[in-house]
């Protein structure tokens, strides 16, 4: 049984983080019903800067966020779509969406309109800045409140060079998974209550959450970005090898290791050497940049498959840089069920990601692909006891779009 088998979820949500969390409580056992205008979540044509394709029958940019969905198409404008809509909702556990504080107060679905109608209903949003403070109203993405605004942009360079353009929804999805924890923990309070409540997470929030460390430590004087030539502990860092891949040696008890590592190294002259053995004075006297260029200097002279052999062999924690296509074929992924095939109508099978979450009774996650707009209108509304002339007089108005 899935845990969130007998939850009813409304999505009124666009692009990726909002929608990813309904996504991901659908795979948990909740109906989804993800309601969208007549133009389309914009999320459907997405994949077009993300080099995938976006047809209806195959749209892997947007199953990402919408898979385990049904779709039903409203013009909420339209004053017998938004009757539907309260219907629905009527009948539902949780309302998610992205949608701006004032968009939803002029359509009629603000949290203080819902909560009132629908005491039941926990409301769940994912905002850009926040509730509060000059930048509560301003449009938010992934890029700006979260990589911006969160402190990524800032920090996670080589001191000196070009920021980094971070990955598509890198922090949609941490947001994502936050909602999805937050909405949980209310369905339990409710249980307890017998009250809804109001669940916010913001991009901007979750980056800074995400930067704990940095942001709390730089009131000490921890500086970023870092440059890997002074980081603190040398035997964390990144080191080239000499077919040109990057990698990161991690091994946190630079003291106790050093022996065993300069051995690992081929540099036994500098066991017990007093500049280098004793990790706080490495710190206090400044010689990071030193050790480091020495183990830059042997990881060099090694490939990527000699030196990863090496640090196995010996119990040092270590891995290359992943690059994405080497994911796909990544046999851990794949053996922990990180990868799924999803095959679409065209014939085609595509990888991807599944939840980070298992839960060992429900068993397997699902990626039950998305439909085209208004794929299911028909259906919900046959479900809600609408007549198939109540309906066809709904789509002459313009209120419903069936596909």
């Amino acid at each position: 049984m899935r845990p969130l088998e007998g939850i009813k979820i409304i999505d009124l949500t666009s692009f990726l983080a909002a929608p990813t969390v309904p996504r991901i409580l659908g795979d948990w056992g909740a109906d989804v019903i993800k309601i969208e205008p007549p133009a389309g979540d914009p999320g459907r044509t997405q994949a077009s800067v993300f080099n995938m394709p976006y047809s209806d029958e195959e749209n892997p940019a947007f199953d990402i966020a919408n898979a385990n969905k049904r779709f039903l198409c409203l013009n909420l404008k339209n004053e017998k779509a938004k009757s539907v809509a309260y219907e629905l909702l009527a009948t539902a556990d949780v309302i998610v969406t992205n949608y701006r504080t004032n968009a939803l107060k002029r359509l009629g679905f603000s949290y203080e309109e819902l909560s009132l109608r629908f005491p039941q209903i926990i409301f769940a949003q994912i905002l850009g800045y926040g509730e509060n403070g000059p930048e509560k109203d301003t449009a938010g993405f992934d890029a700006t409140a979260y990589v911006c605004r969160g402190g990524i942009l800032g920090s996670t360079n080589e001191r000196g060079e070009t920021p980094i353009n971070s990955v598509n929804g890198f922090g949609d999805f941490q947001a994502s998974m936050c909602l999805a924890a937050g909405i949980c923990a209310a369905l339990v309070s409710r249980q307890k209550t017998g009250k809804g409540d109001k669940v916010t997470v913001s991009l901007h929030h979750t980056a800074l959450f995400m930067m704990s460390i940095a942001v709390t430590s730089s009131q000490y004087g921890n500086v970023y970005p870092k440059s890997r030539k002074e980081v603190a502990n040398p035997f964390n860092n990144t080191y080239k090898t000499k077919d040109d891949r990057w990698m990161v040696i991690c091994i946190p008890e630079y003291d106790r290791y050093f022996n065993k590592f300069m051995t690992l190294l081929e540099r036994e002259d500098l066991h017990d050497n007093p500049d280098y053995c004793r990790i706080g004075d490495v710190n206090l006297h400044g010689k990071n940049s030193e050790i480091i260029e020495i183990i830059s200097q042997q990881v060099a002279k090694k490939t990527l498959a000699e030196i990863t052999a090496l640090l196995k062999a010996n119990d040092f924690a270590h891995e290359k840089g992943y690059t994405p296509d080497e994911i796909l074929l990544d046999e851990q992924a794949w053996a922990n069920d990180c990868l799924r095939w999803v095959e679409y109508p065209t014939g085609n099978k595509r990888i991807m990601t599944t939840p980070p979450v298992n839960i060992k009774s429900m068993g397997e996650a699902r990626i039950i692909p998305s439909r085209k707009l208004g794929y299911h209108s028909q259906d919900i509304l046959l479900e809600y006891g609408y007549s198939q002339a109540d309906i066809d007089l709904l789509r002459e108005e313009g209120a419903v779009v069936i596909s």
